[in-house]
């Protein structure tokens, strides 16, 4: 198996990430992130399961990150991205596991966001050589397609030229996120991405750069009631099929990225991983994972977060309302809650650092 060295991962090295997951059967999780608390637990974690893992920043994560009081929310979520990212290469190569790093979708709104990002490493990487971010997303999948294939062949190209990839989106994930995405779980034909316009996409932009696909098999954002999500992950299969026919490749040419992976039944998660997906969103069951343990404590200590002093046994109780005491309840449902997703991705024990 090849190495490599521990921290953030970019151009080849992200590359080789990505065939290191296919070749050996696994995915990695891919992680929205939030604050220094979520991307701390999800190091922690990963470290923990000898496992590496890719960290992600939606617009609404980034601006989160940069302080939802600033008015200026355009520049805020540029300056969140970057400075969560720069939290990342500070810290990746401390905790010896490798860590790639993406933007989360961006729609046709979002696009100037991804461009001033683009900006950042384009002048990062005349500078060091190195780009900021491993990849960035657009998710233009309401958007026509050749709308679509055209706005991502020009990104993809500037992206390309820094050592950066890109990830595109074919078909709608349903459900919602950062008020991206659609509601009829059921009935709605885009949730299964066609054939052909896989196909499309990776004679497009194949020759420009390395790209990855969300291609939609009926995912959906969120975790919903039983009976409402049908995902049909031979879609993959079919898509893999007719690129390796039509284009003359190997097994499984295309990247596959599984959106909506929260809640997913294990049966679903490893035929997709058959069909060539490395990387598996999962961002809903992390924040219950977050806020479930920060809620127990509350109920267990009420008082504590009502009055600084019992007012009937004159009891300090800053121990338990000390930030510190309930932020990292917190952030350990994160790490109970990912390693489990280490397990059912099959890449615990599998970093490409060396031990």
């Amino acid at each position: 198996m090849s190495q490599l060295n521990p921290g953030v991962v970019t151009g080849k090295d992200y590359q080789l990430l990505v065939k290191a997951a296919k070749e050996g059967g696994y995915a990695l999780p891919a992680v929205n992130v939030v604050g220094t608390n979520s991307i701390n637990a999800v190091l922690e974690t990963a470290a923990k399961n000898n496992s590496d893992v890719i960290i992600q920043l939606s617009s609404g994560g980034a601006q989160f990150y940069g302080g939802k009081g600033h008015t200026d929310t355009f520049n805020t979520r540029v300056l969140g991205a970057i400075s969560a990212a720069q939290h990342v290469h500070l810290l990746a190569e401390h905790y010896g596991i490798c860590v790639a790093l993406h933007t989360d979708h961006a729609n046709k709104e979002l696009i100037p966001w991804v461009e001033a990002l683009i900006e950042y490493s384009e002048d990062l990487y005349a500078d060091q050589g190195v780009p900021l971010f491993s990849s960035h997303m657009l998710d233009l999948s309401t958007e026509s397609l050749e709308f679509n294939l055209d706005e991502s062949k020009r990104l993809l190209k500037r992206l390309a030229k820094i050592d950066m990839s890109l990830e595109i989106e074919l078909g709608i994930t349903g459900g919602e996120e950062d008020g991206i995405g659609s509601e009829d779980n059921i009935n709605n034909p885009n949730l299964y991405t066609q054939s052909e316009d896989c196909l499309r996409a990776h004679q497009e932009l194949s020759p420009i750069g390395h790209y990855s696909l969300a291609a939609s098999f009926g995912n959906v954002h969120g975790v919903y009631k039983p009976g409402n999500v049908h995902l049909r992950p031979e879609i993959l299969k079919l898509a893999q099929d007719l690129v390796q026919q039509e284009c003359n490749t190997g097994l499984n040419p295309l990247d596959l990225v599984f959106h909506g992976g929260s809640g997913s039944e294990q049966h679903h998660i490893d035929e997709a991983l058959s069909h060539g997906v490395f990387k598996m969103n999962i961002d809903t069951d992390l924040q219950f994972a977050f806020a479930k343990p920060i809620g127990d404590l509350v109920e267990k200590h009420p008082k504590a977060f009502k009055y600084q002093v019992d007012p009937e046994t004159e009891q300090p109780y800053k121990k338990i309302y000390d930030p510190r005491n309930f932020l990292r309840v917190g952030e350990l449902g994160i790490c109970d809650r990912l390693s489990q997703s280490f397990i059912d991705l099959k890449c615990a024990g599998k970093s490409l650092a060396p031990i």
